[in-house]
């Protein structure tokens, strides 16, 4: 498993990717670490609500936010339409912002983490892919030939990244979600690239980053050096996976403010 962000999927597939052991335990562990000594939550890239359904039993107030208004109906959960990088609301609006499966899909990462600060009143509660190798199942787009990241992912992360993105506040929880071996090279990349990535994330719901077209795989018939190029790029990468330390596939940290405004 290489960090498969839930936006990547559309709704269909998402009910089933729910029902993966990674999936469950990514879920089991965000719900955990949330705080449940506060009263109101904002859970950033909502999707189809699952994860604020679960936090609906600890918090009196859960808004679910993404960029197009959710379309789904749930007691307790008011849904919002919202750019993370310019949220709707004023300084310090929710005791805990959540936000899991976002910030590696967002161009303007560091206005997006002055957002989540700015609205979290206590607590901010972050998940993200762990050392995700991106170069990993790139697609190429049919409409302008240039190279997307798996799953729209444009950005990767390890720990120190993180508290460097939110270095106005305090980790004070700090765990690690599942493993995974995978790994690439530069001369994997470059062989996958020329073969015209055919085993990249095509089901995916992003677009490519660079035009915005659809992105479709490569037609079945492939010609002989497209085929040999990508078979050698696997079977490099499948050695390499051998010698390739595990490493954790999530990472979720718990964020505090340390001067927070009184209850």
């Amino acid at each position: 498993m290489i960090g498969k962000g839930l936006a990547g999927f559309n709704l269909i597939n998402l009910q089933e990717y729910r029902s993966t052991e990674f999936e469950a335990a990514r879920t089991a562990d965000l719900v955990r670490i949330v705080p449940r000594n506060r009263t109101s939550i904002l859970d950033i890239g909502a999707r189809d609500g699952h994860v604020s359904k679960l936090l609906t039993p600890y918090f009196e107030k859960v808004v679910a936010l993404d960029l197009k208004r959710p379309g789904f109906d749930y007691p307790g959960i008011e849904t919002i339409g919202g750019d993370v990088t310019d949220l709707p609301f004023p300084d310090n609006s929710f005791d805990c912002v959540l936000c899991a499966e976002v910030l590696e899909h967002i161009p303007d990462l560091q206005q997006a983490c002055r957002e989540i600060a700015r609205v979290a009143r206590h607590e901010a509660i972050i998940g993200v892919p762990f050392k995700q190798e991106t170069r990993i199942g790139r697609t190429t787009c049919r409409a302008c030939g240039k190279v997307s990241p798996q799953w729209g992912h444009l950005n990767s992360f390890d720990q120190e990244k993180l508290q460097g993105l939110f270095a106005g506040l305090t980790p004070s929880e700090v765990s690690f979600v599942e493993t995974t071996r995978a790994a690439t090279n530069s001369l994997s990349v470059l062989l996958m690239d020329l073969a015209d990535n055919p085993w990249g994330t095509y089901d995916q719901d992003e677009p490519c980053v660079h035009c915005g077209a659809e992105l479709i795989p490569p037609t079945l018939e492939r010609s002989f050096w497209s085929k040999a190029c990508s078979a050698v790029a696997a079977r490099l990468n499948a050695i390499q996976e051998l010698f390739t330390p595990p490493h954790a596939n999530w990472i979720h940290v718990v964020f505090c403010k340390t001067s927070n405004p009184s209850p």
